[in-house]
């Protein structure tokens, strides 16, 4: 689990660019952050942990991200 989040977060900066990665690259460049896959990945382990239905905890931590990001980021 924290690979998934370390990659998410390292790749964040990459995400909506074509960019074929060089062999130095930063691993955390400032503009790093964890994004909506990191929020889901949580939100899955959280779910199967406490015996909570996928779906709604899916649901409540990606509205929570949402308004996080939308009134903050």
């Amino acid at each position: 689990m924290l690979g998934a989040i370390l990659g998410d977060i390292i790749g964040s900066v990459y995400e909506l660019i074509s960019l074929k990665p060089e062999y130095d690259f930063p691993l955390f460049p400032e503009e790093s952050i964890f994004t909506d896959d990191t929020v889901l990945t949580v939100a899955l382990a959280d779910s199967i942990l406490s015996g909570t239905d996928y779906k709604t905890k899916l649901l409540e931590c990606y509205n929570l991200y949402l308004h996080k990001k939308t009134n903050h980021g």
